[in-house]
């Protein structure tokens, strides 16, 4: 059975801008990996905008966007992080983080006005984005004796498999990617062959 295995997320960085009563909104995209990474973009930002009222964002991580936050950074509950999550979501976007910094104009906007101005600010930047789609893959080891390289090599062309490293010593080693649509018939083909495993390497 097919699974889904493609992924959408945004290329490098991107801003944003939504003004209302005074107030600015800009937003920033990236693209990122880790919670870690997240956090460094953060503070990076709250650095670069330390005179910003506030320092909204969401995240989605994971292929499915199965790891994600939404944080208000005290504007009321629910009027900023969830909108921009909302535009993570509607543009199927994972592995990206979108931070909203907020300059006061001196009026207040009420919550629906704030909700409108963050989830404004957020689509703004993902219209500015560079929108990638990528394939979800698992990294396998081969490990096989020389007579066997000319069969490996045909399965990895005719898959069309990515080879990450090689090494030719006693034996030949190779690391390649493999979709995870086309697992199940490249470690079949393979096995036939090496005797391969069917325990990727690592995996998300």
């Amino acid at each position: 059975m097919s699974i889904q295995d493609t992924y959408q997320t945004v290329e490098g960085n991107a801003e944003g801008l939504f003004k209302d009563k005074g107030s600015k909104f800009i937003a920033f995209i990236s693209h990122v990996e880790t919670e870690e990474e997240i956090k460094e973009t953060i503070q990076l930002i709250k650095k670069e905008h330390f005179s910003a009222r506030h320092h909204c964002y969401a995240y989605r991580l994971g292929y499915y966007g199965e790891k994600y936050r939404a944080n208000d950074d005290g504007e009321p509950s629910g009027t900023a992080g969830k909108p921009i999550h909302g535009q993570l979501l509607s543009h199927n976007l994972t592995k990206t983080l979108i931070v909203v910094v907020r300059y006061f104009g001196g009026t207040l906007l009420g919550v629906s006005g704030l909700i409108n101005a963050y989830k404004n600010a957020a689509a703004d930047a993902i219209m500015n984005a560079s929108i990638v789609t990528r394939i979800i893959e698992n990294n396998y080891r081969l490990k096989f004796d020389y007579p066997l390289q000319k069969a490996v090599m045909k399965i990895i062309k005719d898959e069309q498999l990515e080879i990450v490293s090689a090494s030719y010593e006693l034996d030949c080693t190779l690391e390649v990617k493999v979709r995870i649509n086309k697992t199940d018939i490249v470690t079949e083909k393979l096995a036939t062959i090496i005797g391969l495993t069917t325990e990727p390497l690592h995996c998300e």
